[in-house]
């Protein structure tokens, strides 16, 4: 019986050894294995190569020998998996083989696709330069009005206005710009109200998510919905930057009062029921902070860490966000937090981790929007404006407008990015505007 025992317990170990060395060598030829990917050349330096795929990853591998230029279209042969929440990949690249255009045909579905083709026939007449103006949703500033991609405007402009003075104000730099401007504000209603804190706009302000739920539920937030986009559609405004669909739950945190103050599935019916109730209203809604704010501190002030894991990002935070984006979200705004779990390195609106998160994880193919660049969690950073456009951004909040279009511009000269990161984003910025019907009722 003992001997018998004995040899059970042999066979047993026998078992989970060859178990263990099954799954070492299962690891070893999976990290063996050779991989490929189509893609075009952003960005190069003599450390790194940026690449987006035709699915519009964006990955960053380490500079190996080779004569390859920004823009080029390449295949790009590396050993082993992609892994998607690192900042640059660590697999030894193979090969780096060039290819025309025409074996790059990137993916032109999306919910402006049917838009690409006047897009692009706009896009081929515009300087470079006016390719990048597309790119900037710059605070507004009634001199810069050069065929820019818009202006937000804040609560100064419209202080003490009467309906007549900011209806005049829009019309007057629309007027003035060679393509229509996408005209932005923040009116989440509660603590963030450009418009409504002025009476003569309104005569009471509009009422927070939260306390428009718990008086009467979705059914009131739809109805909020619609008299804000009336109001706005009134003053010459297309944009809001709302609804804030971030979840927090320490009322002392800095986002809780701008949120619905639920959790996911409540925040992803607030965030569906906005989306849903904004169309047809000429007023396009923008679903912020990605991939969700929580209980951070102020990125106007300073820098933020996130340090929750990634699977309380992925399943909580990132509901309300695809809830929405599958109602048919038109814009997502991504916030300067440092998510530490899917990028330790960058803020978010400068992380390529994130917008894959966005782009190909939850399938969004709309207008991603940075948070104002001129934000203190970002005053130390080096080639602020082109590391936004590397990241995945179509649309940057900018101030200083002229500086952003200077550096953009010396980086293509010196071949730091390539045109096709200026003409991707620039496309989708005028489908945007022709899905909207900007391009076709003011188009000069």
């Amino acid at each position: 019986m003992k001997d018998r025992v004995v040899k059970v317990g042999i066979l047993v170990f026998a078992v989970f050894l060859v178990g263990i060395l099954a799954v070492v060598k299962f690891e070893k030829i999976e990290s063996e294995v050779s991989n490929s990917m189509k893609g075009t050349v952003l960005s190069k330096n003599k450390d790194n190569l940026v690449i987006q795929d035709t699915n519009n990853a964006i990955y960053t591998f380490k500079m190996t020998e080779g004569d390859v230029s920004v823009g080029e279209h390449i295949v790009l042969e590396y050993m082993g998996v992609i892994d998607k929440l690192k900042n640059v990949q660590d697999n030894k690249v193979i090969s780096i083989q060039t290819i025309d255009t025409v074996s790059l045909e990137k993916e032109t579905t999306g919910i402006f696709s049917k838009f690409y083709k006047q897009a692009q026939k706009k896009l081929e007449d515009l300087s470079t330069e006016e390719k990048i103006k597309q790119l900037l949703l710059v605070r507004y500033n009634d001199k810069a009005v050069d065929a820019l991609g818009g202006f937000v405007f804040f609560e100064k402009d419209f202080q003490n206005k009467e309906e007549n003075e900011v209806i005049s104000m829009i019309n007057g730099v629309q007027e003035k710009s060679k393509i229509p401007l996408l005209t932005a504000v923040d009116e989440e209603g509660g603590k963030i109200v450009r418009i409504s804190s002025n009476s003569k706009l309104r005569t009471t302000k509009f009422r927070s998510s939260k306390d428009l739920y718990d008086e009467g539920g979705f059914n009131l937030i739809a109805e909020d919905t619609v008299d804000k986009s009336k109001l706005l559609k009134k003053l010459g405004l297309n944009v809001n930057l709302a609804p804030v669909v971030d979840i927090a739950d320490d009322v002392d945190a800095y986002m809780y009062e701008r949120t619905i103050g639920k959790g996911k599935e409540i925040t992803a019916d607030y965030a569906k029921t906005v989306i849903n109730a904004s169309k047809g209203t000429d007023v396009s809604y923008t679903l912020k902070h990605f991939p969700g704010y929580g209980n951070n501190t102020d990125t106007h002030l300073s820098a933020a860490e996130d340090i929750r894991d990634y699977d309380t990002i992925i399943n909580n935070d990132l509901i309300p966000f695809k809830a929405g984006i599958e109602a048919g979200a038109e814009a997502v705004l991504v916030s300067h937090n440092i998510v530490k779990s899917i990028d330790a390195d960058n803020p978010a609106s400068l992380s390529a981790s994130v917008h894959n998160l966005l782009k190909v994880t939850l399938g969004f193919t709309g207008i991603t929007i940075t948070d104002a660049l001129d934000m203190g969690a970002l005053k130390d950073v080096d080639d602020l404006y082109v590391k936004a456009l590397l990241a995945g951004n179509e649309l940057l909040i900018v101030t200083d407008y002229e500086e952003a279009i200077k550096e953009i511009q010396e980086a293509l000269t010196n071949k730091q990015i390539s045109e096709n990161v200026i003409d991707d984003a620039a496309l989708k910025v005028l489908a945007w505007k022709y899905y909207k019907g900007l391009m076709i009722e003011n188009e000069k």
